[in-house]
């Protein structure tokens, strides 16, 4: 979601009952700024044209596979490898992006900004934190959008490339309202078509090495815990058996990770100082079982939180690297949602941040040594498709061997 894009009037709408309502209009002054490819108010009837033509769609069947996943070897395509030894500086370095599925010139820049620190840095996997393909994900997985707003900018960034599902890959009559989790199906389909896009299941974990891992990532899909509307799918409720299964697959798979750093990637951020705000108040919604994003505050508190060094998210188009605390467990939430669209220039909330910048483009590099975890924050001048340094965090001790000593002491 951004400044373009529409929020429910209420919480916990379906999106028949959103589109009756409709959004309230502007009152007065210029439109608002957009940066993506919608306009800034989106009337009624248009919303409801939008829902013709959306229900007339075809959609993958429900329940499609879901497991964790080692990295690929071989498969219908050439896929880029993944890389078995740390490069030159002795770390796997990793470009992270969020939020980055536009095809417009801002995430064309950045892409090109990335590609030179990624020479530079020796980078051999990267990151896609979800909103993959603006506005509503693909139609089907050859859809052209796939080229457009994923193979052409990253041109050149030839590693594999971890996907997330965002609320905008899995739109449903609504643009961004992550009403049809179906629909990421597709993706996930695609990643038999891409040498880069690696997708092999709506969740799923990567370790890296794949042998002797030193950091395993953990891949969410945290759609249907924190869609704008509500789920009319069983499968998909809150409550239904794939949230379930994910929880469980969740918890299962960080006991049993013997990796020294552990990586959740997800969607939605569990803290967060941009204007979406932070699960369990996502845009100021504190009521529902959906639109606050409340169960998926418990999946990170419950699950995440105290057992991952990070947590990296997009959702919020802004660059954030908040500081571990004790109600995060000393787990750190980075987000990390410019890499096309921008914020609105202003913290809205107070979390302890190490560093942030809500108005700026940008990535980040996440580099992972035996002594220590590493993310560097880069800002991107459009323009000149210039990356500058803008910080650097690092990390020297896991947060599971520091739970383990506080647990003996």
């Amino acid at each position: 979601m951004c400044d373009d894009e529409l929020i429910p009037p209420r919480a916990d709408l379906t999106e028949q009952e959103w589109l009756r309502i409709g959004p309230r209009a502007p009152t007065g002054g210029p439109p608002p700024r957009t940066t993506g490819r919608v306009p800034g108010y989106v009337g009624r009837r248009a919303l409801l044209g939008t829902a013709m033509a959306g229900a007339a769609l075809a959609v993958l069947p429900t329940g499609a596979g879901t497991a964790a996943a080692a990295p690929r070897s071989g498969g219908p395509v050439d896929s880029f490898p993944f890389p078995e030894h740390p490069n030159g500086k002795g770390e796997f370095a990793v470009l992270i992006t969020g939020d980055a599925g536009t095809g417009d010139d801002a995430q064309y820049a950045v892409a090109a900004a990335a590609r030179d620190v990624c020479r530079t840095e020796g980078v051999g996997l990267a990151v896609g934190l979800g909103d993959n393909l603006y506005e509503n994900g693909p139609e089907s997985d050859h859809d052209a959008e796939f080229q457009d707003k994923f193979e052409k900018p990253n041109a050149g960034i030839d590693v594999p490339w971890l996907m997330v599902l965002g609320n905008h890959d899995c739109s449903g009559l609504i643009p961004g309202s992550g009403g049809d989790p179906s629909r990421g199906d597709r993706e996930v389909l695609y990643a038999t078509r891409s040498r880069r896009w690696y997708m092999p299941a709506r969740y799923y974990s990567v370790p890296l090495p794949a042998a002797r891992p030193l950091v395993e990532f953990f891949v969410l899909d945290t759609i249907p815990w924190s869609s704008y509307v509500v789920q009319l799918d069983p499968y998909y409720h809150w409550n239904g058996a794939y949230m379930r299964e994910q929880r469980a697959w969740l918890d299962g798979a960080l006991r049993a990770s013997r990796a020294r750093w552990k990586v959740v990637l997800s969607h939605h951020p569990y803290l967060n100082n941009g204007k979406h705000g932070s699960a369990g108040a996502y845009d100021g919604f504190t009521v529902g079982n959906y639109t606050s994003g409340v169960h998926l505050k418990d999946l990170y508190e419950q699950v995440v939180c105290g057992r991952t060094d990070l947590i990296l998210s997009g959702h919020d188009h802004t660059l954030q690297v908040l500081q571990p605390t004790a109600r995060t467990g000393g787990t750190r939430q980075v987000v990390c949602g410019a890499s096309a669209k921008t914020g609105d220039g202003r913290a809205h909330f107070d979390h302890p941040a190490a560093w942030q910048d809500f108005a700026a483009h940008g990535f980040m590099v996440l580099k992972a040594s035996a002594a220590r975890l590493t993310v560097d924050a880069y800002t991107v001048d459009v323009p000149t498709r210039r990356a500058t340094l803008a910080h650097r965090t690092h990390s020297t001790r896991p947060v599971a061997a520091a739970a383990r000593t506080a647990a003996t002491a």
